[in-house]
């Protein structure tokens, strides 16, 4: 006897699971798998179908069928033994005779059939030793999972005393914490005149300070923090929430000081002084202040391509002092077709057209001054491309899988654009350690709140077009390294707009200008 192959397909002839046990192109198997259903007949019982060169055994299953197909040699009797054995062993893997279950458990089924045919022979096993085999039992991985979850179980009831040990004594310290706060009210109520004990507020089940009688430590924070009389020296009464607010952070630091302790990673947030408030944004100090801003939305795919390129300009004015509003901006565009100027509707549009120069349709009114930090908006421009070579900033992610670690490799690539403020954040799964990076160009920092990982690179330029970065973290599902974010600026814009000159509409020397161009990310991702 000798099996060709062993298949489970559809009723239209659409093989699910093929296993061939003798040298076979696939073109030749695919050829009697597809000739299978069109000889098989309607309401007859036979369980075989034979032609010239195979033979077909099969069984119905549902909607599908399991075919063994043989050279016409081979016992018949054999054949439809291995059949049997083979139909009891497909629904134990798999969950469902369909398609799908089928598809989800193929390897588990075709390494069955490996069990119960070598080389074209049906092997002498029974359904219980194909499981076993399968399943490949150790004992010796039995004995290492039950070492390694003993170990797992001490450190967990290691943990528990500890954080049972923690407990009492936060409740000891906050017990000697209220006696000694209890002792400092006692002193101090004996120097408090009965004026004020006779105007303070207490229960009714309590006497005033005068009067000597113990009260709670709710009673006595009531006093200390609302008094309704008149105020006392500072000599006679501590100063307001002097208590609780010693407590409080003695308790903060205790409980900060044993998460350190169980290994937790701490990120102290930390509040500048007054001092070291950032400052506010200079204002423009030149009489007249031209701002070029482009604005940049992109959507990168992980496996390459661009999903969306979106490019959004403004040129904005911004004039100090009303006298200089009288001028004329004469500008220079660049030769990108794929940018499409938009005027203001107060700009004179021929007067654009015809010499590219900015002006107002009524000459005798000035151009706003003092519009704040943005300015009067000028020119608008748009730019939509699907044309990947335009991305001024190119991210590859290559991650991997390897036993119980991921390995994650990134490249970065900015052919003509000089960056500044690069920053790639990747998101990442809760982590307990920060990722272990290997290799890196440039800077990095995790932020475990957020669990982002933050590449930054300072300036990219002519010396640094291209770098990597490479760090491990625990195996994950690679999806879950997406969308990566990416933001940076730069002082080369899409469109190469610049401003040449102010005219100034009333003759004279023309006014001192500056000029600013950037060009920002506003959503610029990797999905």
């Amino acid at each position: 006897m000798v099996v060709l192959a062993a298949s489970i397909i559809s009723k239209s002839g659409k093989a699910l699971v093929s296993r061939q046990f003798v040298d076979m192109s696939r073109i030749r198997i695919e050829g009697y798998l597809a000739a299978f259903p069109k000889l098989v007949g309607t309401g007859k019982q036979h369980t075989y179908v034979e032609t010239e060169n195979v033979r077909y055994v099969y069984q119905p299953m549902e909607t599908l069928y399991l075919l063994l197909v043989t050279n016409k040699q081979s016992n018949i009797l054999e054949d439809l033994e291995t059949l049997r054995l083979l139909s009891k062993l497909v629904p134990d893997y798999s969950y469902s005779l369909d398609e799908e279950g089928i598809g989800k458990t193929a390897f588990e089924i075709l390494f069955a059939f490996d069990e119960v045919i070598s080389l074209g022979h049906k092997e002498n096993v029974t359904i219980a030793q194909v499981k076993q085999y399968c399943e490949m039992e150790s004992h010796e991985e039995k004995l290492h999972k039950l070492v390694l979850q003993s170990k797992i179980n001490e450190t967990k009831d290691v943990m528990k005393r500890k954080a049972s040990e923690i407990d009492k004594s936060k409740i000891e310290k906050n017990r000697g914490d209220k006696g000694g706060f209890m002792a400092l009210q006692s002193n101090i109520s004996g120097r408090i005149d009965s004026g004020f004990g006779s105007d303070t507020s207490i229960s009714n089940n309590s006497g005033g300070f005068g009067g000597g009688s113990s009260f709670g430590l709710s009673t006595e924070m009531d006093s200390f923090s609302k008094p309704k009389g008149r105020p006392t020296s500072s000599a006679s009464a501590p100063p307001k929430d002097f208590g609780m607010k010693l407590v409080t952070t003695q308790r903060t630091n205790q409980f900060l000081e044993s998460l350190k302790a169980e290994g937790e990673v701490i990120v102290e947030d930390v509040r500048p002084s007054v001092g070291q408030s950032k400052a506010p944004a200079s204002l423009p100090s030149d009489p007249v202040t031209l701002s070029i801003e482009e604005k940049l939305n992109v959507t990168l795919k992980r496996d390459g391509g661009i999903g969306n390129f979106d490019l959004q300009g403004m040129l904005s004015l911004q004039i100090l002092n009303q006298e200089d509003g009288f001028i004329k901006v004469q500008i220079e565009t660049g030769d990108n077709p794929g940018v499409l100027f938009k005027t203001h509707p107060n700009i004179n549009k021929d007067l654009y057209n015809g010499e590219n120069i900015l002006g107002l349709k009524n000459p005798s009114r000035p151009f706003p001054s003092g519009q704040g930090s943005e300015g009067v908006s000028l020119l608008k421009w748009r730019m939509q491309s699907a044309d990947e070579s335009l991305v001024p900033l190119s991210i590859s992610c290559w991650p991997s899988v390897s036993g119980n670690d991921t390995y994650v490799n990134l490249e970065y690539e900015a052919p003509s654009f000089d960056l500044q403020n690069v920053v790639i954040s990747i998101p990442l799964p809760a982590l307990r350690e920060a990722p272990k990076v290997q290799q890196i160009d440039g800077d990095w920092r995790y932020d475990p709140r957020k669990s982002i990982l933050e590449w930054s690179i300072v300036l990219i330029d002519n010396s640094n077009r291209s770098g990597s970065m490479e760090f491990v973290i625990p195996a994950i599902d690679t999806s879950d390294l997406f969308p990566i974010s990416v933001c940076f600026t730069s002082t080369k814009t899409f469109s190469n707009l610049k401003v040449v000159n102010v005219l100034p509409l009333k003759g004279g020397n023309p006014p001192k200008f500056a000029q600013r161009m950037l060009l920002a990310t506003e959503n610029y991702q990797v999905v």
